[in-house]
């Protein structure tokens, strides 16, 4: 079999990717807000939005814009903002510019997905949307990334366009995951004090939300939210769709299939091998006794170094 071009590579594994970040946006905004609704109580919303923008990473840019984290300006921010490029409207918008150019790549129904996605949001303008709009805009995100990623596993070959498309959701799910629980761990609760009490638990609930965990996570564990059970649950388990542990095999069992198709390994397989083996060779006591923070931030260097070695052997650039 021919090897695909570089370019069409690269923009199946983006499209694939920047519908992913979008839902993924979402669902954080989503956390952001209960998480912002809750501490008006308390005074510190503006400190659990913040948190939000780092698990994000688009903190310093926000704060280029806005002096402080309100629930309106951030919500704006992340959902709409053609600025940051991590917003809805521009993982949508890139999502398009990405499909049109391989029109030919995809099913019918995968691009009318993404048109017609990125048509509506186009519509929807800066300030428009209140506080009481938002869950009905963050739901509809989300509907419109599992519109795509139902047309794509129901209607696309499964060779290499398959691949590098699965590939590049399940890189951007596990960078999502990992900055979620990082977030929870080492931003939201800076007080220890905090440990094993309603704010802690408050916390738990939420980020099992954003990581779309909380009913499984209860139908798994049956205990109240306890920090080992919901780390090892976003990280090991892997019959969790968005722990850490089941985007790698996802990563490396397409990868295996882009091996059986062009008869070549490269480095890109080592990458993601060597992510498995991270994940498959450890266990909680292991993470904890490291430390979680040092454990999570080596996970997303490495899975930043997987998509670089895509990019240079696929010929990505």
């Amino acid at each position: 079999m021919a090897m695909m071009l570089g370019r069409t590579a690269a923009n199946l594994f983006w499209l694939s990717r920047y519908v992913e970040r979008a839902e993924n946006i979402a669902r954080l905004l989503e956390a952001g807000v209960r998480m912002s609704l809750i501490s008006r109580r308390d005074q510190s919303e503006g400190e659990y939005l913040t948190s939000m923008l780092q698990a994000a990473a688009v903190a310093d840019l926000y704060f280029s814009k806005y002096e402080a984290a309100d629930l309106k300006s951030v919500a704006q921010f992340m959902l709409l903002d053609p600025d940051n490029p991590s917003s809805v409207y521009s993982c949508f918008r890139n999502a398009r510019t990405n499909a049109r150019t391989e029109r030919t790549a995809l099913t019918s129904d995968m691009w009318e997905g993404i048109n017609s996605s990125w048509l509506e949001i186009a519509e929807v303008r800066m300030g428009q949307v209140t506080e009481k709009q938002l869950p009905d805009l963050i739901a509809w995100v989300k509907q419109a990334s599992h519109r795509f990623r139902g047309a794509l596993l129901g209607t696309i070959l499964r060779n290499d366009g398959y691949a590098f498309s699965q590939i590049g959701n399940f890189v951007e799910r596990a960078d999502n995951t990992a900055r979620i629980l990082d977030m929870k761990y080492y931003v939201l609760l800076p007080r220890s004090s905090f440990v094993g009490g309603d704010v802690d638990i408050q916390q738990w609930t939420l980020i099992l939300r954003a990581t779309s965990a909380y009913s499984s996570y209860r139908h798994t564990y049956h205990d109240r939210f306890k920090a080992w059970n919901i780390a090892q649950y976003l990280i090991l388990r892997t019959e969790m769709p968005r722990s850490l542990a089941f985007c790698s095999r996802w990563v490396r069992s397409s990868l295996d299939l882009i091996d059986t198709l062009y008869g070549a390994r490269t480095d890109a397989h080592a990458r993601a091998e060597e992510m498995c083996e991270m994940l498959e060779g450890t266990d909680m006591d292991a993470i904890f006794r490291r430390g979680l923070h040092e454990y999570l931030v080596e996970f997303i260097g490495r899975n930043n170094a997987l998509t670089d070695a895509l990019a240079s052997s696929y010929d990505f650039y």
